[in-house]
């Protein structure tokens, strides 16, 4: 936790989430992953050669520079004054943390689709997924939008806020490093398999406790939720999980398929090639648009769990 006290991160922790929830990511203001993913593409210009070895410098030299800036401008800040260093360690976990913009993203899709407009919901959908979506049918514009959302519970919530925990803005901003590494050359293709090989294994390993958190916070959202299924939601992560090609990504997307009856995963078409993908879940009704909302609602009800644990620690503390 740097030089900050339990009682001191956790009232960060809860700011930033606070932060995220009604402001978001405002367009004026510079984005750290943005410019995280400009210095990225700057080093793979100059670095990029389709060997391992290159890769790893490419992680290394992202991950160090990302956390030594943000150590640099919070104990900077702190030093001028505590309070700014609170303020600047509030604002950059927030900007790792992505409830808000994972919310409208999947309304955008959401809206069309209430209107039958599956042209204008394709548009929306291929924001937020690599596949093809052009030919993509209502189900199955559902379908991904609902994965997108259960899966980026860990890499937009749960795991920023776990490595903040332990290590505030600079580690939760060297988590969001990995995390965009990891969506910008984790690719197993002709172009990135060896170059992209360490970003994508250390995704994998920074995500392991996280992904797992987040399969049990699903099942306890699901046993508070009176239109959701606790023991569908965990029968379904220890049944189908372990099939899906992330060690991480099966654990989010069963639980949620459980605690709905719907099942994920399936066909997808990558630049006209078709990949048949696990399957999660077992399917007890067909999908529905209304499954994305049922999505979003999981996805703050895990938000919240997390604000209460952390309101719970300070309650502790103060006890």
């Amino acid at each position: 936790m740097l030089f900050y006290s339990i009682e001191e991160i956790l009232w960060i922790l809860a700011a930033a989430m606070i932060v995220d929830w009604v402001i978001g990511d405002p367009e004026r203001l510079p984005h750290p992953v943005i410019l995280m993913g400009k210095a990225i593409q700057l080093i793979e210009k100059r670095s990029y050669k389709q060997n391992k070895r290159r890769g790893i410098g490419l992680l290394i030299c992202v991950l160090f520079l990302s956390f030594s800036i943000t150590l640099i401008i919070t104990v900077g800040l702190h030093y001028i004054h505590p309070w700014l260093g609170y303020i600047a360690n509030v604002w950059l976990i927030s900007t790792t943390i992505a409830m808000k913009g994972l919310k409208e993203a999947a309304l955008l899709v959401y809206a069309p689709l209430q209107q039958a407009d599956l042209s204008e919901a394709r548009k929306y959908v291929g924001y937020i997924v690599g596949r093809d979506t052009t030919n993509l049918s209502e189900s199955e514009i559902t379908r991904a939008t609902v994965e997108t959302v259960s899966e980026n519970i860990v890499d937009a919530v749960i795991s920023p806020l776990f490595y903040a925990l332990f290590g505030a803005a600079p580690l939760a901003m060297l988590y969001r490093a990995t995390n965009t590494l990891d969506s910008m050359v984790g690719y197993k293709n002709d172009k990135y398999q060896h170059y992209g090989w360490a970003s994508a294994r250390f995704d994998d390993v920074l995500n392991w406790i996280p992904a797992r958190l987040t399969g049990l916070l699903i099942v306890i959202v699901s046993f508070l939720h009176k239109k959701l299924d606790s023991e569908r939601s965990w029968k379904s992560i220890r049944t189908f999980a372990h099939h899906h090609p992330s060690p991480n990504s099966g654990i989010p997307e069963s639980a949620v398929a459980g605690a709905l009856g719907i099942q994920l995963g399936g066909v997808n078409v990558y630049g006209g090639i078709i990949s048949e993908r696990a399957r999660m879940g077992v399917a007890l009704r067909k999908l529905e648009c209304d499954d994305i909302l049922h999505s979003i609602q999981i996805l703050y009800g895990v938000s919240l769990l997390c604000v209460g644990g952390i309101l719970c620690g300070l309650l502790f503390i103060y006890l």
